[in-house]
């Protein structure tokens, strides 16, 4: 008999699906009124908080500082760049009136129509580069590097919850340098905060790289990225970050004077990440019975489950719990204080224990009289069976917590880098790779082979048509990996190393 789950459809049987029923399990977020939008529930708001406040510390440890632009962008300011505006004009949100009236029916229509209309950032380069042209002037003045975290709007077509919504939160940061050395780098370093930030908080372990010709964002002379795969096996870009050059400074007009006197153009990048991560970590982490949180972006990091058969009982057994929470709050784990949350819910027990686990805390507690009488506690943890239970005393769990935490943060992570592993291969002909993301059952298409390291010569064609044919993409040129000769199965002619190719989100 099929073991039952707590979500339905299972991974296997509907993995898209069973993405949004443990979204909604988890009660993380759930669809807005607006098509294509999202509202953020508590649950899932507190992760991006962590996120938020986490990636922070990291930009500030790079000398970046926060900063707010407008949301409405001049169409003019589009028109300066036209590489960055072909990149977005299909996904631009228009406002072109700036008020309501009646008509003659009674119906509210648009009115007051505006000398130029605004786009609904869908990036903030070219509004930035207008700030930044009139706060520089001296090579004094440079590296200036400046974050904002907002909301932006690239008007989806197929939405999906914290992966593809038309309306989602992310941190864009801009940095203007004296030299392209100075500016290249700066880009590959916050590359490279992006990428320790996903192995060692959110266990996530990304593939980082460049991206391809075809593949970088608008405008940019080099994108690089992290890679993640998800347990369907796609590719999943966490974030990306990229080197523009000059081309940005000459289209905002973002000019220095050196050491010498002399006028010049800066040299800029751009690096950003969105609560797309979310999706990320639900898609890697999460099991059929729900969401699985690491520890270190947890929403929560214990709960307390108060068992209570009698109503004699109860005053004494909620007064233990509240002294224990309190006193797990004042541990320290990684510049946090430990998230505790005391379950006082009028339900039935294993509808508590069953809400738990499907929102993923790290560390369930069961704590009952006799619990209580004999010093110990109940612990399960939600990075191992859900029937798996510890019987540890009260002292020795608390001085342990951070270290039990630990140890559920590397399981998570280390499981996601085992899957990861087992499904990329290296392969050398074009039948065999074509055969790998061909989909084996027409009605799981979805379903294919994984990652695959192949040769490729650099050529655009070939490139296109690997797309064309497979939905199959490169997703970067990969970092660490050893410039191995060899030859393109597409094309037959000579290849410096392997790309990383894959189907994606």
């Amino acid at each position: 008999m099929k073991p039952k789950t707590a979500i339905t459809p299972t991974r296997e049987e509907n993995y898209p699906e069973w993405y949004q029923q443990v979204i909604r399990a988890a009660d993380m977020a759930e669809n807005a009124p607006v098509r294509g939008c999202m509202v953020i529930k508590p649950w899932g708001w507190k992760i991006w908080e962590n996120i938020r406040r986490q990636l922070d510390v990291e930009f500030r440890a790079k000398g970046v500082e926060n900063a707010y632009f407008p949301l409405f962008i001049p169409l003019s300011f589009f028109e300066k760049e036209a590489k960055h505006v072909s990149g977005f004009a299909k996904e631009c949100a228009v406002v072109t009136h700036h008020r309501l009236e009646q008509n003659k029916e009674g119906k509210l229509i648009p009115a007051g129509e505006l000398e130029e209309p605004l786009i609904v950032r869908p990036t903030s380069e070219m509004i930035i580069g207008e700030s930044f042209s009139k706060w520089i002037t001296s090579y004094r003045d440079l590296p200036l590097k400046i974050n904002q975290w907002a909301n932006v709007v690239r008007w989806e077509m197929r939405p999906r919850i914290f992966l593809r919504t038309s309306e989602f939160l992310w941190q864009e940061g801009h940095t203007v340098h004296a030299s392209k050395e100075e500016a290249s780098d700066f880009a590959l370093q916050m590359l490279q905060v992006y990428n320790r930030f996903g192995h060692e908080v959110l266990a996530l372990p990304f593939i980082t790289g460049k991206k391809t010709e075809s593949e970088r964002f608008p405008g940019a002379v080099d994108t690089y990225t992290i890679e993640g795969m998800m347990q369907d096996r796609k590719a999943l870009q966490g974030g990306t970050s990229h080197y523009f050059g000059q081309g940005f400074a000459k289209a905002s007009n973002i000019r220095f004077r050196d050491a010498e006197g002399a006028e010049e153009f800066g040299w800029t990048t751009s690096w950003g990440a969105s609560t797309r991560l979310i999706g990320a970590m639900i898609m890697t982490h999460s099991d059929d019975d729900g969401l699985i949180l690491p520890p270190r972006i947890a929403s929560s990091h214990v709960v307390l489950v108060p068992i209570i058969h009698k109503d004699e009982v109860r005053a004494e057994v909620l007064s233990y719990c509240h002294q224990l929470a309190e006193e797990l709050r004042t541990l320290d784990y990684h510049g946090q204080k430990i998230d505790v949350i005391v379950d006082e819910r009028d339900l039935r027990g294993g509808e508590k224990t069953w809400s738990w686990i499907k929102k993923g805390v790290p560390i369930r507690l069961e704590i009952g009289p006799r619990d209580i009488a004999e010093d110990k506690l109940v612990m399960a943890r939600r990075d191992k069976s859900h029937k798996e239970k510890t019987f540890l005393k009260k002292q020795e769990f608390v001085q342990n917590l951070p270290i039990l935490l630990d140890e559920i943060q590397n399981t998570i992570y280390q499981r996601a880098l085992k899957y990861r592993d087992e499904n990329i291969v290296k392969i050398d002909d074009k039948e065999s790779f074509y055969a790998f993301f061909t989909p084996k059952n027409k009605e799981r298409p979805e379903i294919h082979g994984g990652f695959a390291f192949t040769h490729w010569c650099g050529e655009a064609a070939s490139e296109e048509q690997i797309q064309k044919d497979l939905g199959v993409t490169i997703r970067c040129i990969p970092d660490g990996m050893e410039k191995e000769a060899g030859t393109c199965p597409f094309t037959g002619k000579p290849s410096p190393q392997r790309v990383l190719f894959a189907k994606s989100y």
